[in-house]
């Protein structure tokens, strides 16, 4: 595998990482959770939502080798600074670790608040040493891209893919400075990148093109992947094998994505087959 695509120092995480990670919630069992770890998979989102089954083999792994899992969690409601408190000391009690390596507040502006008590809160733990590193996940683009330039916040996890590129307006300009790091999720826009629309010829894309697609932009440090079986771990991660996009694969898949969001086919795109 070409570990100068897979694996990158990340500063906010004072340590290198795999760059595809893996999400819990959409149906892993333990031997595909098991399996991705095997073949180098380091940073783990978790949640408890759908993840009960899951929960005895990350203890595991936490056991096994703590420093190697980047394990990132965050409470249910984040809205004042004792649901902050309450969701860290339950993972802790939950995984049997001693600390969160990254704790967000979830969907930023929805379900958390960036208030006084919240960022309080998240210092004291960090001081603590509950958690390393505070991250966000954020629809809203262009608050994330002043949060990026200035604040406290060492990670946002925000929307990327071939069909939502907006971050690279909005976002990425803004990491330079300070450096936290960015982890894209909803790499296959919800799976719909992984179904070819009407006016287009080609293929459509598979779940390895939308990573691919994800860590080829130099300003993302860790893709979220959502697997929901063994094969999917293996296919997914054979994919990036192939190293980071040609200079038409990156033309064809923004095309794509276009189309996908709702735009129209290019005339140059591969014409239609039905």
């Amino acid at each position: 595998m070409n570990d100068s695509f897979t694996r990158r120092h990340v500063q906010a995480l004072r340590r290198p990482v795999f760059r595809l990670g893996i999400g819990c919630n959409y149906g892993i069992d333990a031997r595909a959770f098991d399996r991705a770890l095997e073949r180098g998979v380091e940073y783990v989102f978790w949640t408890r939502m759908r993840t009960g089954h899951l929960r005895e083999p990350l203890r595991a792994a936490l056991r096994r080798d703590r420093e190697r899992v980047v394990l990132a969690a965050g409470p249910s409601i984040g809205f004042f600074a004792g649901n902050v408190r309450r969701g860290a000391e339950r993972v802790l009690r939950e995984l049997g670790t001693d600390y969160i390596d990254v704790f967000h507040l979830f969907w930023l502006g929805t379900t958390s608040a960036l208030t006084e008590g919240t960022i309080e809160a998240l210092a004291r733990l960090k001081e603590e040493g509950k958690i390393r590193a505070i991250g966000v996940s954020i629809h809203d683009r262009e608050r994330a891209g002043r949060l990026a330039a200035d604040s406290l916040i060492d990670l946002f996890m925000i929307r990327y893919n071939a069909a939502h590129p907006g971050a690279e307006r909005d976002i990425f300009p803004h990491v330079e400075k300070r450096q936290p790091a960015v982890v894209a999720y909803t790499a296959t826009s919800w799976r719909k990148l992984l179904r070819r629309p009407r006016g287009w010829g080609g293929p459509a894309m598979t779940a390895g093109d939308c990573y691919r697609f994800c860590l080829s932009s130099p300003h993302v440090d860790i893709t979220l992947s959502g697997p929901a079986s063994y094969e999917q771990v293996e296919e997914s991660l054979d994919a990036l094998e192939k190293g980071p996009l040609t200079t038409d694969e990156d033309r064809s898949f923004r095309e794509f994505g276009a189309l996908v969001h709702g735009g129209r086919a290019p005339a140059h795109s591969p014409q239609p087959t039905e």
